[in-house]
């Protein structure tokens, strides 16, 4: 089991709807200065986290030069730095990525963001639809790979027609490329060219059930991951108020537009996480609450209980395959040290017990 925390670039606070897809233009209690991040990272790395997440897109501060700047701050830690495949041409990714593997001393992950919704896209630039997107994805890593092997790599695609992309030197060791997606082209991307699956926080059926589907499709061995927010105390009862204070947070007319938000969505994993948000009960499964998706893009469930109870959770997830999780917290520095202190050392103990 491998845990990573999140790096709040957009900024961070005490609430869900500060900061963030979630309300990019609300000043944030805690602004995504360099001296805070630093404060988040070094937290992750002194508590054992193996690296941590740092968002892509608009409402963020750009990834790849947020966590350059941090390489100084750590030591060990790994920066899993999302980008979006269609923005820039793979050799200079490729590129990138190599130059990156060098000054950190090996600390680079990818996490391939195809992106899912149209209206952010275009902001960049790219009018491609949903499935087409996939398919650029999946040439996209093709030549990615292709410019790390050392030779000249010559590709033509739909997307792509490359002639001879390399670069100075192939990374050492070549990072790991993560990738995350709930629609079908999104699962054949994954079966075929990346090295970890990632899902959002779903009841651990339908975890299963996607694990499945992508196992189906492949004989590769791959590895998952799964994206979930936590919010982990002494006692229930403690998370479970720290839930709720959260929520009284929220004003009802954010939920109300979010969820107008939602229904537009061409995102299959959007449209799953707004599910879950919207039944009856928000604990969707023993400790897994949706109300992160009432507002929040993207990743809408968060563990909540007790140290123990959450340990428990993380392990039934472990046994149906998952292997990397991917956590955050209101706000990031506090919850880091809650989950590194009172969670990691009972995983750690079950692990050797």
């Amino acid at each position: 089991m491998e845990f990573h925390w999140f790096l709040p670039t957009a900024g961070d606070s005490h609430g869900i709807t500060s900061g963030g897809q979630a309300a990019a233009t609300v000043t944030t209690e805690r602004p995504p200065e360099l001296g805070y991040l630093a404060l988040v990272a070094r937290a992750a790395e002194r508590l054992g986290f193996t690296g941590v997440l740092t968002p892509t897109g608009t409402f963020c501060e750009d990834a790849w030069l947020t966590t350059a700047a941090l390489l100084t701050e750590t030591s060990s830690l790994r920066f899993l730095v999302a980008f979006r495949p269609g923005l820039v041409s793979p050799t200079l990714a490729a590129q990138m990525a190599s130059t990156y593997q060098r000054i950190s001393g090996g600390r680079l992950m990818l996490n391939v963001v195809t992106g899912g919704e149209s209206t952010e896209q275009r902001r960049f630039g790219d009018w491609l639809d949903h499935d087409q997107r996939y398919a650029r994805t999946a040439e996209f890593v093709q030549v990615l790979r292709g410019a790390w092997s050392g030779e000249p790599f010559n590709f033509t695609g739909e997307h792509y027609r490359i002639e001879g992309a390399t670069t100075r030197q192939p990374p050492d060791p070549v990072p790991p490329i993560f990738f995350g997606g709930s629609s079908p082209p999104a699962l054949r991307v994954a079966a075929e060219h990346v090295d970890t699956y990632l899902t959002w926080g779903e009841p651990p059926d339908a975890v299963a059930a996607k694990l499945a589907a992508v196992r189906a499709l492949t004989d590769r061995r791959l590895t998952y991951g799964i994206r979930l927010h936590v919010i982990t105390r002494d006692t229930a009862d403690e998370a479970w108020a720290a839930a709720r204070a959260l929520l009284d947070r929220v004003p009802e007319a954010a939920v109300a537009a979010a969820r107008e938000r939602f229904a537009r969505t061409e995102s299959e994993g959007q449209r799953r996480m707004a599910q879950l948000a919207g039944g009856d009960s928000l604990e969707v499964s023993p400790n897994l609450w949706a109300g992160f998706g009432l507002v929040r893009p993207g990743a809408g469930t968060a563990l909540v209980g007790s140290h123990a109870e959450v340990a428990e959770r993380l392990t039934e997830y472990h046994a149906l395959g998952i292997d990397h999780f991917i956590l955050s917290g209101q706000p990031h520095l506090e919850e880091a040290y809650r989950f590194g202190e009172g969670v990691l050392p009972l995983l750690k103990l079950g692990a050797n017990g």
